[in-house]
């Protein structure tokens, strides 16, 4: 399956965001995946298993549990292809960056002439 495949899921993308936090147990998973979707623990061990199947997340046994994590891997992958296209949105982010620079420092400005502190 090819890495936009797996990715191309909304679920499993999320599981993804989850676990970019850290380890999680499959149980705590399914709980946030069963609220935010509404499918059954038997649907979320599916998209756990194709995450891991492709790379993209671990797991390691810890007594009866289960934990899962990312795997940077494949994600490193996805962003050297997307190397070629960030010459589209880097430079609007850098513009931006600048932008919010300069009116956080014109905000500095006017609020030390509108309180100069005193020197007495």
């Amino acid at each position: 399956m090819h890495a936009f495949d797996v990715l191309g899921d909304p679920i499993r993308r999320r599981i993804l965001e989850l676990l970019a936090d850290g380890e999680m147990t499959s149980g705590a998973v399914c709980e946030v995946i069963g609220e935010e979707f509404g499918i059954s623990q038997p649907g979320v061990s599916q998209h756990l298993k194709v995450l891991r199947e492709n790379g993209f997340a671990t797991v390691r046994p810890e007594g009866t549990r289960r934990l899962y994590a990312v795997n940077t891997e494949p994600l490193q992958d996805i962003d050297a292809w997307l190397d070629r296209f960030r010459r589209f949105w880097t430079p609007h982010l850098d513009a931006l960056a600048t932008e919010l620079a300069r009116g956080k420092r014109e905000r500095r400005l006017r609020g030390a002439e509108e309180n100069p502190r005193s020197t007495s």
